[in-house]
Order: structure tokens, then sequence, then C-alpha cells
């Protein structure tokens, strides 16, 4: 999360301001090593993880390949002229690294529903939701910091003579010392397995529902996390907001903020709602937030909708985990996580691709300006969340319904 928070929140300003990019292409550096991400997840080191029942040893030799790898697309990005190639250097190396560093996302996936029991999974991904936002907030401080060599260097510094590289590659190999402190992990290390339930949310636990609810998971993420890599070119328009590299991080770190708060109370959250409906009120939550972007350009609001944000990120994070995870069965963890994680981690990337970025370079050209631009990303990502909000909904509906009337046969 340290490395989410460095990268996702400075490189696209690097790649659209420094080198030239255009908005749609800026996202690339998030789309192409996302696919390439969730491809190896779902048919390779799944597979692997799931015949094996390797999990611990694929997350550490994950975290220190794409720890080097990191250091060498620096060193190659340098070596090009054309900004614009260099730009793509960047985009090359990370898509290559993510063959890699996907070993990592499948396997704790599958390791956190290993360990725990259904009823504690909610609670323990809370609690790495907020450890993880403070991973966050240190990635996106010191990212701000060195972006422009504390303020004493040019804006770009930081990746271009490779600080940001370094310092995100140093903190994921040392990440990997507390996982040698863990199990393995895998059902057959576990003498009381955590047995998938016969329902969820209220209703019986089959392949058809579970593949629902990806779907709706899947406009859920698409819509929220579209804007992930575009806001930060936005909240620094030269002719607009205009916020500096500091500012930037103050406001990302009102959302980290969130996360760190509210990660210690999904559980109990969870434990009352449910978490059929703590995902449907952290959507609505993350989809507020969304218009209330459409409608205001002031900084305090800003960090409002930044704090509505991290609120969203964690509801939903912990509720849909713990959902899916007891929708799968054991046996198959590694395979069918990878589907689940397909719909957060391609989210990023390729929403920014496919929906964010077409509709502000669109809207750009037809002479709209490009504060104007961006905000309507923020509405269409709404919509598209919204999508999903229904879909769960309905779905939570049927499956109460289920239960309800199992209950009284």
């Amino acid at each position: 999360m340290f490395r989410r928070g460095l990268f996702y929140a400075y490189l696209s300003i690097y790649l659209r301001h420094y080198l030239g990019l255009s908005v749609t292409e800026t996202t690339l550096f998030a789309t192409c090593p996302m696919v390439l991400n969730i491809l190896a997840q779902t048919f390779v080191w799944g597979k692997i993880s799931d015949r094996f029942q390797l999990r611990r040893t694929l997350i550490i030799v994950g975290e220190l390949l794409a720890a080097v790898g990191t250091v060498i697309i620096w060193y190659v990005h340098r070596l090009f002229i054309d900004p614009v190639t260099a730009g793509y250097a960047i985009i090359i190396g990370l898509t290559v690294i993510e063959i890699f560093w996907s070993m990592s996302n499948i396997s704790w996936s599958a390791l956190v529903s290993d360990i725990y029991d259904e009823k504690e999974r909610s609670q323990i991904q809370g609690r790495l939701s907020s450890m993880g936002g403070l991973g966050r907030m240190a990635g996106i401080w010191i990212g701000g910091l060195l972006y422009d060599g504390l303020g004493f260097k040019y804006l770009g510094w930081g990746f271009y003579e490779g600080a940001l590289f370094f310092v995100a590659a140093g903190v994921m190999s040392i990440s990997t010392v507390p996982l040698f402190f863990l199990p393995e992990g895998g059902i057959r290390d576990n003498p009381s397995p955590s047995h998938t339930n016969s329902r969820t949310v209220g209703g019986p636990a089959t392949i058809t529902i579970y593949f629902a609810f990806l779907a709706g998971m899947a406009f859920i993420n698409f819509g929220r996390n579209s804007i992930a890599i575009v806001f930060a070119q936005y909240l620094t328009l030269p002719s607009d907001l205009a916020l500096s590299s500091q500012t930037l991080s103050y406001i990302f770190n009102t959302q980290s903020l969130a996360i760190v708060v509210l990660g210690w109370l999904a559980g109990g959250i969870s434990r009352q709602l449910g978490n059929g409906m703590t995902l449907l009120t952290g959507t609505a939550t993350a989809i507020a937030a969304l218009i209330l972007l459409v409608w205001t350009t002031s900084v305090p609001m800003l960090y409002a909708c930044s704090f509505l944000r991290g609120i969203g990120d964690v509801l939903i994070m912990a509720a849909a985990y713990t959902i899916a995870s007891t929708l799968i069965p054991p046996a198959k963890r590694g395979r069918l996580f990878a589907w689940y994680n397909g719909t957060f981690f391609l989210s990023f990337g390729l929403g920014g691709t496919l929906i964010a970025g077409p509709i502000v370079d669109g809207l750009i050209a037809r002479g709209y300006s490009q504060s104007w631009a961006y905000q309507m990303s923020f509405a269409a990502a709404a919509g598209i969340s919204a999508i999903g909000l229904f879909i769960q909904a309905a779905l939570y509906y049927y499956l109460k319904r289920q239960s309800y009337e199992s209950n009284r046969n």
C-alpha cells in the first residue's frame, strides 16, 4: 500500500505534466500492468497456489522480484531522450513486473481465508485495510516531499532522478520480513479449515450467485476507481486548482486517515449491519463522494470528499472480501479469488483507460474547459457505481428472501 500510494498519487502527474503523455495514455501505467496481473493470477499463480497450497512463499518471492524490477524500470526509462518514449518504457516495465507481483496479490487473498474463519474475516480485512492506510499515508507523504526534492528541485525530480523508485523498492523489500513469521497457509496445513457456509447475506452459496456478486463488484469498483489516476491531475491543473504536491498529499491522506480509523471499526459494523448491508452502505458513501466532486472546487470540500471516499473504501473492501470468501470453496481459493481481485485491480487502470481518460480527452478536444472535463468523468464514475449498487441491492434482497423462505420450511 505504501508503493501504491506513492506511485498512483504522483506517477500520473509525472507522465502527464513532465513527460507529456495524454490523459488516456497516463492511465496505461495502471491498465496494462493490471491486465497482465489478473491473467497471471488466473492462469498461472492461482493454479500453482491451489495445487501446491503455497501462499506465504509466493508472497515473499513476488514482492522481492517486484522490488528489483522497480529499480530496473527507473534505469531503463532514463536511457531514452524522447520523453514520451521514456513514459512508455515505464508503462511497459511496470507491466512486466506485474507478472511477479501478481504472485503476492493472489496469495495473500487466499492466505487470509486459510488462517481465519468466516466470522473473523471482515474484522481482519478491516484491520489490514487500516494498516494499509498507514502505509498509503506514508507513501503519499514521502512522495509529496520527494516529487519536487523538498521544494528545492523541479517538479518531477523524484521520479526522474530515481528517488521515488528507490524508496518504493526498499519498502517492498522490508515488507517481506514479517511474512517469515507467518504460516505457509493452505487448507492442508489448517487442522480446522474454515468451511464455506451454505449461505452468505442470508442465501445459498453457489457459483451462479458468486458470479452475480462479481458483476456487481465490477460496476462498483470500475466506477469509483476509474478516477484514481486522473484525480491527481485534476487537483494540479495549472489553470484551475493548481495545488502543490504537498497539498495534494494532504488531501489524499485525508482518505488514508479515514481508512485507518474505519479499518478498526469495520468488523463491528459488519457484525451489526451484516456484510450485505455494509457493502451497500459503503457503495452509497463512495457514490456520494463522487457526486460532491462534480459540484465543488472548494478545497475544504475536497478534504470532505476524500474522507468519504476512505469510508467507502474500507466498508466495501471488508464486506466484499468476506462475502467472496464464503462463496468460494476452500480448494479453489487461488483461482476464484483471482476473479474477485480482477474486479478491484483492473478497475484502477482499465476503468481510467476506458472511462475517465476518454471522457476527459474527448471533452477537452471539443473545446470544454479541462476542469469541466474532469468533473464529467467523476459524474460518469458515480453513474457506473450506481449500477453496481443496484445489482448488489437486488442480490441482497433475493438472498434475504431465500433465507426467509428456507427458515419457514
